[in-house]
């Protein structure tokens, strides 16, 4: 692996640009973009930025959905030293608000169809200085925000000279914020040599080369797709497919139809792909390897053999990249694998964090054994960061299981997190919007098992004396205010959480009792949410 020094995102893109030139990189629909039109593109956008007074270390948020543009905002940022803030972009209310200002963004690169998710917080929003349209431009949108907006447009035919601005590979490149699972959303600060490090970590580990074309369906604002497959084809010489969205109907059409090589998955998208109809060409595609997690081991024994290719599971985090991984010549059933390298230490502890035996269940923590291989801090957070490196060690707040050959199998998370459908929730952040409904006096919201494999959503609610409210009326309120994937598919009116003695909710017993017959199924009842 190359040394630390060498780590520096758009110097990489450059060298890659000279190295490969008209070589395609990236795959989009009908579209393609070669490594050099990579390197000048993201030029154009780099002096763009700068004309517009983005410097080093400024934020640039991104909030958009796959597209070849994403890759020129981004690499451009980065070329110029600034640090990109990418945005969910089902995100909008509080929780886009407070990215947007908690990460001191002066520059918001938005699609066109989001942009009216500003109007609800535009006069609570502190240090944004401009507004990028990606798309046509709302006239009205437009002069409704007091923030001045320009179109893309203008970023196009801008010096494609380097912008020549002296970085290192411990300067900040990604600004990355969590879920929020345990509480408010935390930027977690990525330098160049983070992310190119986990991206050549990775590569190794799949055995990825030129020979190699990556398929995403994933949003290039989630850390999978960004440092699992952008950032390893890049460090790989391999090429790239970026597709829209997931669509179990098109998946291997669109797998066939580019020549994919490897694929990044989440859990429920695998247990999705294999309940398709079988078709006599199942086997007939170019596909080596899956990576991902959580896919389990009945699905993934049913698709290696369907479709012939091998899954690696891994485990990792947007703060400490993947530090464990399956080994694809030894891997073992329903294991995420073991410790593959000399980068990290890797232990399981208790409650006191003293280290757990063979078999018993303990919390993942890690620490690194080279600099800026892992996130630098949580942003504007000091106490935060100290309290994640209790006793030298980052706290993941996963636990898991390790046997007698250092295999590590993933258990469950230490706190109230809940995944559906790739998407990590805050249970906390549900709950907040809950509960600023006039008629609801409290709620807890954890998770109950998906036939999809993952979680689904379930809210029991308290409601304020005397005070009656139909399923459907909370489900519209939670639909203005959060992500789609977020809102609660299961309802339960209750008179009284449980609690302990100091008014703490007990949502195991929640978690135990799961969907009783007192319970809502919005799926069921055919409601539709709007996304």
């Amino acid at each position: 692996m190359s040394s630390v020094e060498e780590n520096i995102l758009g110097k990489l893109i450059h060298e890659k640009s000279l190295l490969h030139k008209d070589r395609v990189f990236l795959f989009y629909k009908d579209e393609t973009i070669t490594y050099e039109q990579l390197d000048i593109m993201s030029n154009q956008f780099a002096n763009r930025f700068r004309d517009l007074g983005i410097t080093k270390d400024d934020k640039v948020a991104i909030m958009m959905k796959n597209h070849p543009n994403y890759l020129y905002v981004w690499f451009g940022s980065a070329k110029l030293g600034a640090v990109e803030v990418p945005i969910n972009t089902a995100y909008k209310g509080d929780l886009l608000k407070h990215i947007i200002n908690n990460s001191d963004s002066k520059l918001l690169i938005i699609d066109s169809l989001l942009l009216e998710r500003l109007l609800v917080i535009k006069d609570e929003l502190t240090g944004l200085k401009q507004i990028i349209c990606h798309g046509e431009i709302d006239k009205d949108i437009s002069n409704a925000l007091p923030v001045p907006i320009s179109s893309m447009d203008d970023f196009f035919g801008c010096s494609s000279e380097l912008p020549g601005v002296d970085l290192s590979p411990s300067d900040p490149a990604g600004l990355i914020y969590t879920s929020g699972t345990t509480g408010v959303s935390k930027g977690v600060v990525c330098s160049h040599n983070f992310f190119l490090h986990s991206a050549k970590l990775v590569s190794g580990l799949r055995d990825a080369g030129s020979h190699d074309i990556l398929y995403t369906f994933l949003p290039l604002f989630h850390m999978n797709a960004q440092i699992l497959t952008i950032m390893t084809a890049l460090v790989s010489d391999a090429q790239v497919v970026l597709s829209d969205r997931f669509s179990a109907s098109s998946f291997w059409d669109e797998i066939r139809k580019y020549g994919a090589t490897q694929f990044n998955y989440l859990g429920a998208v695998m247990t999705i792909l294999a309940k398709q109809e079988p078709r006599e060409n199942d086997a007939d595609n170019p596909v080596r390897i899956g990576f991902g997690a959580a896919c389990p081991p009945d699905v993934m024994k049913q698709l290696e053999e369907r479709f012939g290719f091998v899954c690696l599971e891994g485990f990792g985090m947007s703060e400490i990249g993947i530090v464990i991984h399956d080994d694809i010549n030894a891997r073992k059933t329903g294991s995420c694998g073991r410790v593959l390298h000399d980068f990290f230490e890797v232990q399981l502890v208790d409650d006191d964090d003293m280290e757990v035996g063979v078999g018993e269940v303990g919390e993942i923590v890690v620490r690194p054994k080279k600099p800026y291989i892992m996130m630098s801090e949580y942003y504007k957070m000091p106490d935060k960061t100290l309290e994640s490196f209790q006793n030298l060690w980052f706290h993941t707040g996963d636990y898991a299981k390790k046997d007698e050959e250092e295999y590590f199998y993933f258990v469950d998370r230490k706190k109230d997190a809940i995944r559906r459908r790739g998407e990590n929730i805050s249970s906390f952040e549900v709950e907040k919007v809950i509960n600023t409904h006039p008629k609801v006096l409290e709620s807890a919201v954890f998770a109950v098992p998906s036939e999809l494999g993952e979680d689904e959503v379930k809210a029991n609610v308290v409601l304020k004396p005397l005070e009656t409210l139909p399923p459907e009326e909370l489900i519209m309120y939670c639909n203005e205010r959060m992500a789609h994937f977020a809102i609660p598919r299961y309802l339960e009116f209750v008179q009284e959480l449980p609690k302990t003695p100091t008014d703490r909710t007990e949502k195991y017993r929640l978690r135990e009792a799961g969907i009783t017959e007192n319970t809502w199924d919005r799926e069921k009842a055919g409601f539709k949410i709007t996304r």
